[in-house]
């Protein structure tokens, strides 16, 4: 990446709970990666919700998908509390990544992109579509069918997969 005062480095922040990290983000991150000088994956506390993994595990099913993509020196994982609007003003963004697999997701995330432009306008919101054949994989169902001893091979790395698997089997044997 060359900078000049004229040019400063594009930064976009691609946020969420990533629980798990799936084959959708995945893509949407290599999408992104190729967009910006920089991609900021920034993984959410999320005090709002009860997640299968901690956030230091979620953290680092993250930093392991990146380090097998093209120029993961790139992309950095951070973790984050508060309104994105605000991390993104603490790294310096110009954007917002969000990965949209539908109509229900575009619904939500034009409302939130509309709110987040009040709360800091000089961000941008772009939109990414996933792959066709990773539009349906979402976080909460690939839990359930781990949950429920389904294959999720197809919808997360192999790492992940062994995570949701053991998270199981712990579950499985009460603990």
């Amino acid at each position: 990446m060359v900078t000049s005062p004229l040019h400063l480095p594009r930064i976009a922040v691609y946020s969420g709970t990533f629980d798990p990290f799936t084959l959708g983000h995945e893509d949407v991150v290599r999408r992104a990666a190729g967009l910006f000088d920089e991609l900021i994956i920034a993984v959410a506390v999320a005090h709002h919700k009860k997640t299968l993994f901690s956030l230091a595990e979620r953290v680092r099913q993250v930093e392991q998908a990146v380090q097998s993509m093209a120029q993961p020196e790139r992309i950095k994982v951070l973790s984050f509390d508060g309104l994105i609007m605000d991390f993104c003003g603490q790294q310096q963004a110009m954007a917002v990544v969000r990965g949209v697999r539908n109509l229900t997701d575009f619904d939500y995330e034009a409302q939130m992109a509309a709110m987040n432009r009040k709360l800091r306008p000089s961000v941008e919101t772009v939109f990414l579509l996933p792959d066709a054949p990773l539009q349906c994989i979402s976080s909460t169902l690939v839990r359930e069918i781990s949950k429920l001893g389904g294959d999720v091979s197809q919808m997360v790395s192999p790492a992940v997969a062994a995570a949701l698997q053991a998270a199981r089997s712990a579950v499985l044997k009460g603990g």
